[in-house]
């Protein structure tokens, strides 16, 4: 495959959580195009399992869609330099209420590979305990449990279709079906 060249990087507009550029590129065939850029710094999402099996929720007002969804815990890192699992801890315990010091990468997803980095690293949690919910000031969440076959028939029925939910959702029952496998 032949190489894109990027001429040029524009930076046309810094937000609170995005950066968007725009990019002059050379294409293989000798054409150039001007293409749209958004970097993210990442962000991290946790699959907090309560001891019962159930999974929990957040359900939180999204302005890009004028409506409230259903999601797993997630948030961006503070700093680029964060280390996911930190900010993964971190948004657990301020969305839901609930910590865990016993969390395991799931997978990696990139959440809009077409003209977007942002690169979200989503966990496992479990051994949950409960604390407080710690929400930012412009946040109003409510925690919901739910079973895993309940989540799943919800992604099917596209019911829920948040990428990084359905990824982690869906990694989550992979996992357990090879763990009950071997």
């Amino acid at each position: 495959m032949e190489k894109v060249e990027r001429l040029k990087r524009e930076l046309a507009y810094t937000g609170t959580v995005l950066k968007v550029y725009k990019d002059t590129v050379q294409v293989p065939n000798g054409n150039r195009a001007v293409w749209d850029y958004i970097h993210h710094d990442g962000a991290a999402a946790v699959v907090p399992v309560r001891d019962d099996g159930k999974i929990l929720m957040v359900r939180q007002y999204r302005n890009a869609l004028d409506r409230f969804t259903l999601e797993l815990p997630a948030g961006k890192v503070d700093e680029p330099d964060e280390p996911r699992i930190e900010c993964a801890k971190r948004e657990l315990e301020e969305e839901t209420g609930y910590r865990s010091d016993h969390l395991e990468l799931l997978i990696t997803v990139n959440t809009t590979v077409a003209f977007c980095d942002e690169q979200i690293e989503i966990y496992l949690a479990k051994d949950l305990t409960a604390t407080k919910q710690n929400l930012d000031e412009d946040e109003e969440i409510d925690v919901e449990a739910y079973t895993l076959d309940e989540l799943c028939g919800m992604i099917f029925r596209r019911e829920l279709r948040d990428s990084k939910t359905v990824a982690g959702i869906l990694a989550y029952q992979a996992k357990l079906q090879a763990e009950n496998k071997g």
